[in-house]
C-alpha cells in the first residue's frame, strides 16, 4: 500500500521509521518531511495546512492511507477534508480534536463527567481574570486555552507573575488567538507521566508510559520548551496507578467524548500528574506526543499500520498491542538560544554513525538540506537521539553515548534527562 505522512518533525521521523518497517507498506511519502525522513520516505514540498494540495496529491498518487499527528492540521479539520473526498486517514476529526484545541472545553468536559483534574476557572475577559487572581492561592497556573506550540502554560510563583501571565496571553497576544481565553488552575505537585492511547471511537489501547522534560536547562531550569528529552517506561506508572486511571480517567474520557457527540479516534495523549490525592489529568492532546513518540514507538512490537487501520475501521479491540520488555531514552540536541532566537543553517556532522547501529536512532526534528546537499539545522530542536536498553539506566547510558556522535555549531542538550530514574531507585 501507499502511505502519506503529514509533517516534518522528530515525531514524524519516528512515525515514518515505524511505518517503513511495516510489511503492508510499499511506498511512503512525507509532506513536507525533513533531511532525516528523506532516508525512509519520498518527501514532497506541500505544507501541512494546505489541505487542497494534500488531498489532490493523495488522489493523484492513489494513496491508500494518510497519517497526521500534528495539532494544527487536526484541529483545523484535515481528517474531515480527506474523508470528504473518500480518502482514508488516521487522525482525529476536528469535532473531537477540540479536546486539545480548547483547554476550556477539556476542563469543562472533565468537570461535567467527574474526571479528576486540577480545580480551575476560565476567563474570556482579562480584567475579570486579573480580579480573580487577587484572591487566588499562589503558586498558580495560567494557560492559554488555544494551541500555543506547547508553550502557553505559565507557572506563576507570585501574584505579580500571574498578573504578567494574564497580560502576556490575553492583552499582548503573545500566542495570538490562543490567548483569547485562559484557564487559571491550581498548581498541582507530584510526578508527571505521559500515557498515549490508540482510540477508535469506542475502544482504546494504551501504549507504554513515558516521562518528558520540558525545561530548557539542567535541573529543570530555564524556559519551557517543546521537550528536551524523555524516557519510557515511567517507573512511577505502577500497576496501581494504571488500574486507577483505567477506571477513573481513560474509559471515562472516551465515554464522555462519545456522549458529547464527539467520538474520539486517533491518538489520545493523557498528561497525568501523580498527586498525593491520586492521578489527575494535566492536559489532553489529540496526537502522538513529541518527543514521547521517539521513545514509545521504538519499543512497540505490533505493526503500526495495522493498528492505525484498526482505529479507522472501529476494530481496535481486535488488536493485541505489544511492547518490548525494555526501555528507551531520548536526548534532544537543540540550537543554541532555543527556545528563544537561534541561528539556522549549521552543518551537522556524525549522522552516519547511526547507520546500522542497532538500538540507536537519530530522529530529525529540525533539519534540512543545504544547496550543496549537506544536512543542516533548520529549527530549535534539531535532533532527538534515542537509544534502547534492557533497563532505564542502560538506555540512558546508551543515549548519552550516542548523543556525542553528532555535532553542530552551537549545539546544546540537557545532561540530566532521566534524572527521575535515580529517584525511583530502579535499574
Amino acid at each position: 500500500m501507499k502511505v502519506l505522512l503529514v509533517g516534518g518533525g522528530g515525531r514524524e521521523h519516528a512515525i515514518a521509521t515505524s511505518i517503513a518497517k511495516s510489511d503492508k507498506v510499499d511506498k511512503l511519502y512525507c509532506a513536507p518531511g525533513n533531511a532525516g525522513i528523506a532516508k525512509v520516505a519520498e518527501c514532497v514540498p506541500i505544507g501541512t495546512m494546505d489541505f487542497d494540495a494534500l488531498t489532490k496529491f493523495a488522489l493523484d498518487n492513489q494513496i491508500d492511507l494518510t497519517v497526521c499527528s500534528m495539532d494544527d492540521p487536526l484541529c483545523a479539520g484535515i481528517v474531515d477534508a480527506f474523508e470528504a473526498k473518500g480518502l482514508r486517514i488516521f487522525g482525529t476529526p476536528a469535532n473531537a480534536a477540540i479536546i486539545e484545541g480548547s483547554k476550556a472545553f477539556s476542563k469543562d468536559l472533565m468537570r461535567k463527567y467527574d474526571i479528576p483534574t486540577a480545580k480551575y476557572e476560565t476567563f474570556d475577559d482579562p480584567l475579570k481574570a486579573l480580579e480573580y487572581l487577587e484572591t487566588a492561592k499562589m503558586p498558580i497556573v495560567v494557560k492559554a486555552s488555544g494551541l500555543a506550540l506547547g508553550k502557553g502554560v505559565l507557572i506563576c510563583e507570585t501574584l505579580e507573575d500571574a498578573r504578567d501571565a494574564v497580560r502576556e496571553l490575553m492583552m499582548d497576544k503573545k500566542f495570538g488567538d490562543a490567548g483569547d481565553s485562559v484557564v487559571i488552575e491550581e498548581f498541582m505537585t507530584g510526578r508527571e507521566v505521559s500515557v498515549l492511547a490508540f482510540a477508535d471511537g469506542r475502544h482504546y489501547k494504551l501504549m507504554s508510559s513515558s516521562q518528558d522534560h520540558k525545561r530548557a536547562g539542567d535541573g529543570d531550569t530555564g524556559l519551557n520548551t517543546g521537550g528536551m528529552g524523555t524516557f519510557s517506561p515511567s517507573p512511577f506508572y505502577t500497576d496501581e496507578v494504571d488500574a486507577y486511571c483505567r477506571e477513573h480517567i481513560y474509559q471515562k474520557t472516551m465515554d464522555a467524548m462519545a456522549a458529547e457527540g464527539r467520538p474520539f479516534r486517533g491518538v489520545l495523549y493523557f498528561g497525568l500528574m501523580l498527586t498525593d490525592d491520586g492521578p489527575k489529568v494535566l492536559e489532553y492532546n489529540t496526537r502522538f506526543g513529541d518527543p514521547e513518540t521517539q521513545v514509545v514507538l521504538p519499543r512497540m512490537k505490533t505493526d503500526l499500520v495495522e493498528v492505525m487501520e484498526a482505529c479507522i475501521d472501529g476494530k481496535l479491540d481486535e488488536i493485541d498491542l505489544q511492547f518490548e520488555d525494555n526501555a528507551a531514552v531520548c536526548v534532544v540536541i537543540a540550537s543554541g538560544g532555543y527556545p528563544g532566537s537561534y541561528e539556522k543553517g549549521k552543518e551537522i556532522s556524525g549522522l552516519e554513525k547511526f547507520d546500522g547501529a542497532d538500538g540507536y536512532y537519530c530522529f530529525h526534528a529540525g533539519t534540512s538540506f543545504s544547496p550543496d546537499g549537506k544536512v543542516v539545522t533548520s529549527g530549535g530542536r534539531v535532533l532527538g537521539v534515542t537509544a534502547v536498553g534492557p533497563t532505564l539506566k542502560k538506555a540512558r547510558e546508551n543515549a548519552y553515548t550516542a548523543a556525542e556522535w553528532v555535532t553542530f555549531d552551537g549545539a546544546y542538550m540537557r545532561h540530566d534527562i532521566g534524572k527521575a530514574i535515580d529517584a525511583a531507585n530502579v535499574e
